[in-house]
């Protein structure tokens, strides 16, 4: 019984380890930056925390760490607060595009016959093995004015040569972008819990009279719900945090904390305000996690 529980405490403690290696220790690396004060210096930041010089020398650095960044980033008068706002809402509209486009599809692929259903997910994750990069890349010979968009709209009569669309380096480009690199974190999850769900349920409700939407509404619907939550979350945390896309695609009013992160670290040169504000947008998303997570156990603990 020993040597089981030593296996099962070591089979525990491995992710745990693994966290802690990967994830706290650089989370407490950057905070404490962030508590820190521009220097001119290598590393451009102070105190340094030196544990060779003694326990005296340590609490005189720490005494000297203070929140006048996280002060500086959440004052109204500059772009912080904005870029925060701004990179919520463009995510959160994300989100809802990428539910709209990717519950058809998934729930396509969960009706679809056995034999092609392997296919159908093959062909999902297919764009995974392009890179990221040159897949937003592409998209800018698409959107932009001499694009194919556009080049295609011309030949169909559709819009004038004089008059491209332009969509390119704008907000819109943006929702694209997001939405077609991002498609495959919302169909995977909602093709997961489409595919589970018992089929005899829908037949019931046909056989009691009830029309294929209320079917839908009433039983498909709620059944679906872990595998939009999961969508959801999966494809709203990182869009949050989105750099390439809006770099690439957006345009100068494009607003989002990712930008102004990379701006003000390779730029301003400052770490320490840079790191308030990764240390602040982690604080932002860890609310959608935790509400998942208790929603979970709600669900196991009423089953």
């Amino acid at each position: 019984m020993a040597v089981k529980s030593r296996g099962r405490w070591l089979v525990l403690a491995i992710p745990y380890l693994w966290l802690v290696a990967l994830f706290l220790v650089p989370f407490l690396i950057v905070f404490k930056i962030s508590l820190s004060q521009d220097a001119i210096a290598q590393p451009p930041y102070e105190p340094i925390f030196d544990l060779s010089a003694g326990w005296e020398a340590f609490k005189d650095a720490f005494s000297q760490l203070s929140f006048e960044n996280y002060s500086y980033v959440l004052s109204w008068d500059n772009e912080f607060i904005e870029a925060y706002g701004s990179s919520l809402w463009i995510a959160g509209i994300s989100t809802l595009l990428l539910l709209i486009v990717g519950y058809p599809i998934a729930y396509g692929m969960a009706r679809a016959p056995k034999s092609i259903r392997p296919t159908l997910l093959m062909l999902v994750i297919l764009p995974f093995w392009t890179s990221f990069l040159i897949r937003v890349y592409a998209w800018i010979g698409i959107l932009s004015p001499e694009g194919l968009l556009n080049q295609l709209l011309m030949a169909l009569g559709i819009i004038s040569p004089d008059a491209p669309l332009q969509i390119l380096a704008t907000n819109t480009a943006v929702y694209i972008g997001i939405v077609y690199s991002y498609l495959p974190f919302m169909i995977l999850p909602l093709y997961s819990a489409l595919e589970k769900m018992d089929d005899t349920l829908l037949e019931a409700a046909a056989d009691l009279g009830c029309p294929p939407f209320a079917a839908f509404w009433k039983i498909t619907w709620p059944l679906s719900l872990p595998g939009v939550f999961a969508g959801s979350l999966l494809c709203f945390i990182p869009a949050v945090g989105e750099f390439v896309i809006p770099d690439l695609l957006g345009g100068s009013d494009t607003l989002m904390i990712g930008k102004v992160l990379w701006t003000e670290f390779s730029v301003n040169r400052s770490w320490t305000v840079s790191s308030a504000v990764a240390v602040l947008l982690l604080m932002v998303l860890v609310i959608p996690i935790v509400f998942y997570q208790n929603l979970q156990a709600r669900e196991v603990e009423g089953r």
